[in-house]
């Protein structure tokens, strides 16, 4: 018999709207989840059930009115602790923030509530969100569900082990360098980046880099599309504001588009030196020849950026790091990694550090051109297979765990660069269960066609009936 947490987002949403499910059922059914079997992955640095309980009772309330009401309403969620939500503790992954308290949400979270959803928690990341991997100081590691001896990715791993873990349906999570499509990866899950300035990012937007979007996790292309539609909505001051869809067109329905025979580059080479799994590449493979078959034209190309852009992401990446506030006292509170790169991003000068902004945005250019003859690319998500817990700091060698790092995920930056809209999408696994993500991003802006093609690819090889043991629990 069929589980509340086997219904998809938008198949919640039309249960709740049609008044078979109510919404305090259907957050009641995911926080006893989560509080059960949440010792067994980390998905969460926080339950919220009082909230959760009474924007799901206020919810109830609208629908007995006969109100109007928006078009994900009742349906659980959470938020990524590197985003505020008022009067909710939010710690940024790290003990330096373990007493803060925002008042103010973050427009993200205006919007998804808004749009109905709410959030039964604040998910687990790692320190300020800067490694690929979620193993924190404050507790557990988030880990994968498929196997819970490895890692969940980061840094929206909290927001990955919970969705994949039947939790919650959809969940919010950031992307600043393969922050959403890593953790989608490693946890089986479709994992949309949009293209920049997609979704808000204020209202206290302090990212001078333009590397970080916000976007969703999900377990279906159409969630993934119905998640972002909600909060793809323009806030004044907003920077970067892509083109907004045609009227009385959405990114869900784009899911409805055929999208037409198209021109998919694909490449295996990176600007970073890596190990490329054999099963990884074989997901790769089958991936093209799956596009092949559908009738697209696939070319084998070559990345779009060089070699020589990673150092200047690397100055980006550390000053950023620099650059998050702590208090005098809490610097010794900070893990090895996140003092490492501090370190480094302090002994960087303004002018290197304008001049790596610089250069990055004449790579992005240079790539964007390069791949102007296609509508999307095809490339392995990571490199690697999902990494045991421990794996990547195993020696206390903060330097070696970022090298580490960068042979993981050596594909996903690049996009964070061009700020081009991409998508993890879990098409294959080992003979183990294992899943393997195989990575497509578009041209900047292009967020319909990408999500579109991403549903064909689903529809031909479907992934919704593959779970983890924990789902049946």
């Amino acid at each position: 018999m069929a589980q509340l947490h086997d219904l998809t987002a938008l198949e919640l949403a039309a249960a709740v709207r049609r008044r078979e499910v109510s919404p305090t059922e259907a957050v009641s059914h995911c926080l006893d989840r989560a509080d059960r079997l949440d010792g067994d992955v980390g998905a969460f640095v926080r339950l919220t059930p009082e909230a959760a309980l009474a924007e799901a009772a206020a919810t109830e309330h609208s629908l007995l009115a006969g109100a109007p009401i928006p078009p994900l309403a009742g349906v659980p969620t959470a938020v990524k602790d590197l985003n505020a939500v008022k009067g909710v503790p939010s710690t940024l992954g790290s003990r330096a923030y373990a007493d803060f308290v925002p008042d103010y949400d973050d427009h993200v979270v205006q919007l998804m509530r808004a749009a109905g959803l709410i959030s039964i928690g604040k998910t687990s990341t790692p320190e300020f969100g800067l490694p690929c991997y979620t193993e924190t100081d404050l507790g557990p590691p988030a880990r994968t569900p498929w196997d819970p001896g490895r890692l969940a990715g980061g840094s929206s791993g909290g927001a990955a082990a919970a969705v994949a873990s039947g939790f919650v349906p959809v969940a919010q999570g950031s992307d600043g360098g393969g922050s959403i499509r890593i953790p989608a990866s490693a946890c089986g899950l479709v994992g949309f980046k949009p293209s920049r300035g997609r979704v808000s990012r204020g209202p206290l937007d302090l990212d001078a880099t333009r590397l970080g979007v916000l976007g969703p996790l999900a377990r279906t292309v159409r969630d993934a599309a119905a998640f972002l539609d909600a909060v793809s909505v323009p806030q004044p001051g907003d920077p970067d504001r892509p083109p907004p869809l045609p009227a009385g067109r959405t990114f869900r329905t784009e899911c409805d588009r055929d999208p037409g025979r198209l021109r998919i580059g694909r490449y295996l080479d990176s600007p970073m030196e890596t190990d490329l799994d054999p099963q990884v590449r074989s997901a790769w493979e089958d991936a093209s020849r799956l596009l092949a078959d559908l009738g697209h034209e696939v070319v084998d190309t070559r990345a779009p950026v060089p070699a020589e852009a990673v150092p200047h992401f690397e100055t980006v990446w550390c000053v950023s790091a620099a650059s998050v506030p702590v208090p005098d006292f809490g610097e010794d509170d900070l893990r090895p990694l996140t003092r490492h790169l501090r370190e480094r991003g302090r002994a960087i000068s303004g002018p290197q550090f304008a001049a790596a902004l610089g250069w990055l945005n004449v790579y992005a250019r240079r790539g964007i051109a390069a791949h102007a003859g296609f509508d999307a690319v095809l490339v392995p998500t990571v490199a690697m297979l999902p990494r045991p817990v421990g794996w990547f700091s195993a020696d206390g060698d903060p330097a070696a765990d970022f090298e580490r790092q960068k042979r993981y995920t050596p594909y996903t930056s690049m996009y964070n660069t061009t700020g081009s809209p991409a998508i993890s999408l879990p098409l294959h696994a080992t003979s183990s269960g294992l899943p393997i993500g195989v990575m497509l991003a578009g041209r900047p802006g292009d967020d319909a066609l990408v999500l579109s093609l991403a549903a064909q690819l689903e529809a031909a090889q479907p992934w919704r009936e593959r779970v983890p043991e924990i789902w049946r629990r």
